[in-house]
This record gives C-alpha cells, structure tokens and sequence, in this order.
C-alpha cells in the first residue's frame, strides 16, 4: 500500500476527493495531513477519518522545514501530494524525494504556472487572457515553481464562462478526478519517468 503525505494550506477539497475515492481504498493510505497553518480547514477533514495532521514552519510545536524530510522518512512516506500547498519546499526534501513529490496546478502548464500563480490568481490570468480552454495539471515538483515533469492533464472548455469564478469552479472538479487517478496510477506503479517525458500506462 502507498503511503502518502498530503501538504495542504487551504479548505482540503482536493484531500478529500483523495479519501473519498473508492479506487483509492485499498491502494493508498495517507499517513499525514501537514500544513503551514495551524487553523488550516483540511485539519478538520484530516480529524474525521482519523488521520495525523502537522504543522510546518516556526510556529510552537511545529516542525521546521529544515527537518521536514527526516520526519516524512519516519513516517515511511512514499510520496507526498501538494494539494494546495503554497510554500515552496525546500530543496533537501526535493533531492531525498525526487520524483516522490507531486503537485496539482489549477491550469493547463507551462502557462498560467511559476510564482504567485496560485487559486484565484491562476483562474484571473486565464480569464484575462481570453484563451479559449483551461484544466489541471499533476506535475513533479522540482527546485522552482510549476516546472517539474508533467504527469498528467485534463483540459476543459471554458469558451462560454463570464467570470474567473466560473472557470474555478470547472477546474476544481476536473482537479477532483485527476488527482485521485493520478494516485491510483502510482500505487499500480503505471507511471514510467523517462528522460524527457513521463509515461502513464493504461
């Protein structure tokens, strides 16, 4: 069974479209819920299925991101799943997980990715933009932001929204069925990284 962290900073629906799949049952187990806020809503979904959560940063009984790493060994974690976490990891836990990080972005990379494209802001620029369709990507996450190998991506059509809020809206849901499978391919050990493309069997 795969173990996994998940890091989130927000309301955690993306963790729970994880708990909730049932494909996922009997594939995976996530060990740890952490995050870098102390009220962080997903704590609460993390508490209904009995799951640990953690703090990272500086606060009090927290643990610092210069021992992130170490404590994810402890745990025996196989992969850790960014689902709305927007801190950027370090670099250590980058080497000693590579290729075991993944993160979810609220659009269709390389556009609408890198620093401060996050949530809304992702959704505003699209919308601004004009283009014609959006989505989510699951990516390996790599020293900067949303330039790791791609996984996977699901494209929508977003030609007849009116407003950022609409094609958030889309996307979520679309980001509520990769994520999950995206999972599962991993716990089959579908996913196949070469050296300039990622590969999910059927």
């Amino acid at each position: 069974m795969l173990k996994v962290a998940v890091f989130v900073s927000g309301r955690g629906s993306n963790l729970r479209a994880i708990l909730n799949s049932s494909k996922l049952r009997n594939l995976i187990k996530v060990q740890a819920v952490i995050s870098n806020k102390t009220t962080c809503p997903a704590f609460k979904i993390a508490e209904e299925y009995s799951i640990s959560n953690y703090i990272v940063g500086n606060e009090e009984n927290s643990i610092s991101y210069n021992n992130i790493s170490e404590f994810l060994k402890s745990l025996e974690i196989d992969l850790v799943v960014l689902a709305g976490f927007l801190k950027m990891i370090p670099n250590d836990m980058i080497v000693d997980f590579r290729n075991r990080i993944i993160n979810i972005h609220p659009a269709l990379l390389p556009s609408f990715g890198g620093k401060g494209m996050y949530g809304m802001n992702v959704h505003q620029a699209v919308y601004n933009s004009s283009t014609q369709v959006s989505g989510a990507t699951v990516h390996f996450v790599d020293e900067t932001y949303d330039t790791g190998k791609i996984i996977s991506q699901r494209c929508i059509d977003i030609s007849d929204v009116g407003s950022p809020e609409e094609i958030s809206e889309r996307v979520l849901a679309v980001e509520h069925e990769l994520l999950p499978h995206v999972l599962e391919k991993f716990a089959l050990n579908k996913i196949i990284v070469g050296n300039a493309r990622v590969r999910v069997l059927p």
